[in-house]
């Protein structure tokens, strides 16, 4: 969730002219976030559960991650911010709001 919230500060911070990847530099960020990804799983320690697999292996990846969801994000217009954000707030306002037990 924070990650999140950082890449959101982080893309609308940055101008929307000029810094748009191509198609082709596009597909390349996410290869090599998907190697990464292949790379980082094949090391993991034995006896480890799932999960704990599958955060190592983001922690791992997480330059590549960043890297390809800002570059996503670049040239994106301020409509889908707005959902993006309202995706991360209006969950987290209703866990906040939700009446504890």
């Amino acid at each position: 969730m924070r990650r999140l919230a950082y890449l959101l500060v982080l893309a609308a911070s940055l101008p929307s002219g000029g810094l748009a990847a191509s198609p082709g530099e596009m597909q390349a960020l996410e290869q090599a976030w998907h190697r990464c990804l292949r790379e980082a799983q094949t090391h993991q320690p034995p006896g480890q559960s799932r999960a704990g697999d599958t955060r190592n292996t983001l922690d791992e990846c997480k330059e590549h991650e960043d890297a390809f969801v800002a570059a996503l994000m670049s040239d994106r217009p301020a409509s889908l911010w707005a959902r993006a954000w309202a995706a991360v707030v209006e969950p987290l306002t209703t866990w906040i709001g939700a009446p504890r037990r």
